[in-house]
């Protein structure tokens, strides 16, 4: 535990912070099991949310969520703290994720299931649905180049320019050129919602 400043409160707070490993020091498996959960619980909904954006199926869904909790794991002993522990879960997330659409691309075998196609016709009332606004939402951002969607989710997800371009590992100009290109390409699909 140390004291570290939290921009979002504004102000210093004791927080549990995953210790770097010394290179070479035994690592104790029960410790990272515990950083793993706890790392988890705090960012779990949003790594939900992150493979929601890359994969309709639910239960791939659930296989890519697996999938993220494995290689974040699998990468904790090496975590030199060189980073915050929100950019290593989401940098995982990113990588996991678009390893899982290349392979999902490459199986020819695979037959997705077709999303819902929105009916047309459908009243004022209905398309006022929350449910269904956040499925249209949700297919148009799926729709989305891969990295302008990556931007676009991490926004979404209240992350700065500067975030993103950490997690991503790019500039902050290209994180706003593409987060601009998406929210115009967003605004194309979902514009008769306003």
């Amino acid at each position: 535990m140390r004291r570290d400043y939290i921009p979002e409160r504004g102000k210093m707070e004791t927080v549990a912070k995953i210790e770097p490993f010394a290179a070479g020091a035994a690592v104790d498996r029960r410790a990272l099991e515990e950083q793993c959960e706890r790392l988890m619980r705090e960012h779990g909904p949003s790594v939900v949310r992150l493979a929601a954006a890359y994969e309709s199926n639910p239960a791939n869904r659930d296989d890519l969520v697996q999938e993220i909790a494995l290689a974040l794991w699998k990468a904790l002993h090496q975590f030199r703290g060189e980073c915050s522990e929100r950019t290593l879960v989401f940098r995982i997330a990113q990588n996991r994720a678009l390893t899982h659409v290349w392979r999902r691309k490459q199986s020819p075998g695979e037959l997705e299931e077709a999303d819902e196609v929105p009916d047309s016709r459908a009243t004022p009332e209905s398309q006022a649905s929350a449910g269904q606004l956040r499925d249209r939402l949700l297919a148009a951002i799926r729709s989305l180049p891969v990295g302008h969607r990556q931007v676009m989710v991490l926004l979404l997800e209240g992350m700065s320019h500067a975030e993103i371009a950490e997690v991503l590992g790019i500039t902050e100009g290209n994180v706003a050129v593409r987060a601009n290109r998406a929210r115009k390409e967003l605004r194309n699909q979902l514009g008769e919602l306003r």
